[in-house]
């Protein structure tokens, strides 16, 4: 299984800012290694980071794009879901009973569902607003978004596991056609090796490990 090292640092150093610009993320790991595997157009950069402290998490994507796209609707669910996002999915072990998801586009809204096997998602299901925090910014060339989560409420759905938490790492890239319309390009850490993208699928998780 693929795997990332969450560095630990101080508690009362300042995280989310937005803007990827604080320097505390230079004490986290870099991860880049992320490729479509059922398209054959080269990705752009997307730089994954995360670190902790003794009470949260903290999460950091950049990601090299120069015409990200949002979908206006009045419906949030419907509008992220068509729009330029990362993502975040979180399980307690491979039978995907249940796992929690987090999809976050590129103005910070949020799409948090509950999920059971076969894509039974439950969109009544929101991660508790006390425990969560995103910002994000939008730039000429890239955009970032940043998220922090309590480590309590990972323990509370039995996420955080002895220092472990499989994740899946995700991005969807909407990309304009020649009929004006959008397409996505589905973007992941772990390739999954599903003949079609399929991000809902046990395969495509990693780990990531706490420092002590």
């Amino acid at each position: 299984m693929n795997s990332y090292k969450v560095n630990k640092i101080k508690d009362k150093e300042v995280i989310i800012l937005g803007d990827g610009n604080n320097p505390i993320w230079k004490k986290a790991n870099s991860l880049t290694d992320f490729s479509s595997p059922w398209d054959n157009e080269p990705v752009k950069k997307i730089e994954f980071k995360a670190i902790h402290n003794s009470e949260k998490i903290f999460f950091q994507f950049k990601v090299d794009d120069d015409q990200t796209h949002i979908h206006l609707s009045e419906d949030k669910n419907d509008s992220i879901n068509s729009s330029d996002r990362v993502e975040l999915f979180f399980r307690s072990d491979a039978s995907l009973d249940p796992y929690y998801c987090l999809e976050i586009d590129t103005t910070a809204r949020i799409m948090d569902f509950k999920a059971r096997p076969n894509r039974k998602l439950d969109f009544n299901w929101n991660w508790p607003s006390k425990d969560i925090e995103v910002k994000s910014s939008v730039n000429k060339d890239y955009f970032v978004v940043e998220i922090a989560i309590s480590l309590q409420s990972l323990k509370d759905l039995n996420l955080l596991k002895d220092r472990f938490i499989e994740t899946g790492i995700y991005r969807a890239k909407y990309n304009q056609q020649k009929d004006t319309s959008f397409e996505p390009t589905w973007i992941t850490w772990v390739n999954p090796n599903t003949e079609t993208p399929d991000f809902h699928t046990s395969t495509s998780f990693g780990l990531l490990e706490l420092e002590n």
